[in-house]
């Protein structure tokens, strides 16, 4: 125990930034999750297989930009999301909507699996209600 408080009276400065960061973080979640989740298509988990997106027929250099993007704002969502699952926030939804931004092998069956709980259904579905979106449907 005298071990543990000689680490946190050594390493304050470190404790007060992750505390910042971890404020910081939970902030942008709860401003930015439910926009995001409203941009999901309600039928965006009905079929077996990923429709290609809309941005897929561009100009090769603004897919490829709009791609690296779009993975840097998924992989930053995943880091906080686990972050947050020992800080405050919103840790898994932010864990799910950081999984539906990046680019994987087997991306859509997790989705949907990780869609298909209910814990996880019912708050996506509520965040879509108070943004007056439709229900997903799975």
């Amino acid at each position: 125990m005298s071990n543990l408080l000689g680490w946190a009276t050594d390493h304050q400065q470190l404790l007060v930034w992750a505390g910042v960061i971890s404020l910081i973080v939970f902030i942008l979640s709860l401003l930015s999750l439910p926009w995001l989740v409203s941009q999901i298509p309600e039928d965006y988990f009905l079929p077996k297989k990923r429709q290609p997106a809309e941005w897929k027929h561009l100009h090769p250099a603004i897919r490829l930009l709009a791609l690296m993007g779009k993975n840097l704002i998924g992989y930053a969502l995943i880091v906080a999301g686990l972050l947050m699952l020992f800080l405050p926030g919103q840790g898994l939804l932010t864990l799910v909507m950081g999984l539906l931004l990046v680019d994987y092998p087997g991306k859509f069956r997790l989705e949907r699996k990780l869609v298909k709980t209910p814990a996880i259904f019912n708050s996506l579905n509520w965040l879509r209600k108070k943004a007056k979106k439709p229900p997903l449907v799975i």
